[in-house]
């Protein structure tokens, strides 16, 4: 059973490290850590069964260590020089979380210039330049995963290796240009230690065989991968999503139907001679329409030329609404491809009247759904999304492509989507507590655009689409409701004037038009019920 709403954890001590403090289940954050990287077993000092290092369990290590400072006033964590003092471990120091991590005595004055524990800051390393080769052996047996998990990080780190001091140079001239934190640039310098210490020239680096040892590293993927990148070592030899959702979807079909289909579908998403990409949206949608048509004629035939458009006839008899219009859409598209590519001697949708879509009357939100979702909204991010999609009918899009020069605080202006607008005291109010928080999350952040997250904060791209509403999920006044009302209040204010409308909006003629039908019959209505 889940804790209600509002539970808080009393205080409790730790089921690895014994050591008492506040925190979620039942692993303090380091041995939770600790656990993730070694495995279970009984340990060599207080045979108590937990994750093992070398032998001993996390509190040993932390026990010895103490011991070290006592006798020797130096703390150390080499193993060559721990392994005595864990042997000798006897009796076990209970601990406050965090006193572990404790060093020095606070009371010792931190020279000017050091790090945040009086350590030495560490200087950035030497400039690199790809290291040049006039000869390299070649690969024996080319395509051969390496198994970067028997890299032994005592024996086989080579400091020397000129591929690893390039990839360091440019891995902090990322890290610099990114606003990479202290934590981020020690993992991505430990991984390519791993990666470049054995890596001679003609060798590459493949992105399936980097995840798995990494993730053993606790390092990141992303970021290392970025620095590969810039040395351009690495391939990319991952299965895209696409493949798997285009194999799931065509299972099923016959062999000369699935042939044609499959050669569609990837035309709509990568273009072709004389025709351009569709978004991925439409190539999806499409398949999935077509998909319970193709499946029916499998049945019977094994090649497109073989339907008919009686066949096509009697299957758009069986859908209504939209779903008829979709089916057929997406049918004229096969087939007018299969037509033009000598595929299908006759279009069998040729004629066949799709019709006008009839939109129905939009209505307004309910005061009380607007606010259900103000409240609902918890992050500045949010807030600032909710306050531009329903004061400047912004779509989500927009909101994810906002970036800081789009933004003129000074003259109270907001860019969005190409178009200048002023900006109202809420979006005013919401913009800097965003900025705010913004500077003092990621200070450091080279990230142009307005809204990031923890993972956009260490690039340069937007965020997600799924981040963006996540916190309106399942509320009535989503993001593209809230921006439909804005433009339909404006049109119940300023009156119904489609000129009106796509002036301040920017809206194409027909958008302008539907939303200013729904507010001619709104307030139509709203008059017969005053005449009543």
């Amino acid at each position: 059973m889940s804790p209600r709403k509002g539970y808080r954890k009393p205080a409790t001590s730790c089921d690895g490290c014994l050591a008492w403090g506040d925190f979620t289940g039942s692993l303090c954050p380091a041995c939770w850590q600790f656990a993730r990287q070694h495995a279970a077993g009984e340990c060599g000092a207080c045979r108590r069964r937990q994750p093992l290092k070398s032998g001993y369990c996390r509190l040993c290590w932390c026990q010895a260590r103490r011991n070290i400072r006592i006798a020797t006033g130096k703390p150390t964590s080499a193993g060559h020089v721990m392994a005595p003092w864990l042997r000798q471990v006897a009796d076990l120091q209970l601990f406050f979380i965090g006193m572990h991590h404790h060093r020095g005595s606070s009371t010792t004055p931190r020279p000017r210039g050091h790090g945040r524990r009086g350590r030495p800051r560490k200087p950035p390393p030497p400039a690199a330049v790809r290291p040049v080769s006039h000869w390299c052996q070649p690969v024996l047996f080319d395509g051969v995963p390496r198994d970067y998990h028997r890299f032994d990080r005592d024996a086989h780190p080579d400091p020397a290796s000129p591929w690893l001091a390039w990839g360091r140079h440019l891995a902090h001239g990322l890290a610099e240009a990114r606003g990479w934190g202290r934590r981020v640039r020690l993992d991505v310098d430990r991984a390519l230690v791993v990666l470049l210490s054995p890596h001679a020239e003609g060798d590459v680096i493949r992105y399936s065989e980097i995840i798995a040892p990494l993730r053993a590293l606790d390092s990141s993927i992303e970021r290392t991968a970025e620095v590969l990148e810039a040395m351009s070592i690495l391939v990319d030899d991952r299965r895209p999503s696409y493949e798997d959702w285009l194999e799931k979807r065509l299972d099923g079909l016959a062999a000369g139907i699935r042939r044609e289909a499959e050669s569609w579908n990837r035309t709509l998403r990568d273009g072709g001679p004389r025709t351009r990409p569709r978004d991925q949206a439409t190539v999806w949608a499409y398949l999935n329409a077509v998909r319970p048509a193709l499946l029916e004629w499998s049945a019977r035939y094994d090649h497109p030329r073989e339907i008919t458009r009686d066949d096509v006839l009697a299957h758009v008899k069986t859908l209504h609404g939209h779903e008829r219009r979709q089916t057929l859409v997406a049918l004229r598209s096969l087939f007018g491809w299969a037509k033009k590519n000598g595929i299908v001697f006759r279009n069998p949708t040729a004629r066949i009247k799709v019709g006008t879509f009839e939109y129905s009357v939009l209505q307004p939100l309910l005061p009380q759904q607007v606010t259900r979702s103000v409240e609902a909204v918890r992050s500045p991010a949010a807030r600032l999304a909710l306050a531009l999609a329903a004061s400047h009918a912004a779509r989500a899009g927009a909101i994810r492509a906002l970036q800081l020069d789009d933004v003129d605080l000074g003259n109270r202006r907001l860019t969005i989507a190409g178009r200048t607008r002023p900006m109202d005291d809420l979006t005013h109010q919401m913009l800097l507590a965003w900025l705010d928080y913004r500077h003092r999350r990621w200070p450091n952040t080279a990230n142009p655009h307005l809204l990031i997250n923890q993972m956009t904060a260490l690039e340069t791209g937007p965020v997600s689409g799924w981040w963006i509403k996540h916190e309106l999920h399942g509320q009535d006044a989503t993001l593209e409701r809230l921006r439909v009302d804005r433009q339909l209040e404006e049109a119940l204010v300023h009156g119904p004037d489609p000129l009106h409308l796509a002036e301040v909006f920017g809206l194409d003629e027909k958008t302008a038009i539907r939303y200013a039908n729904s507010a001619r019959a709104l307030l139509d209505q709203a008059a017969e019920q005053q005449l009543r």
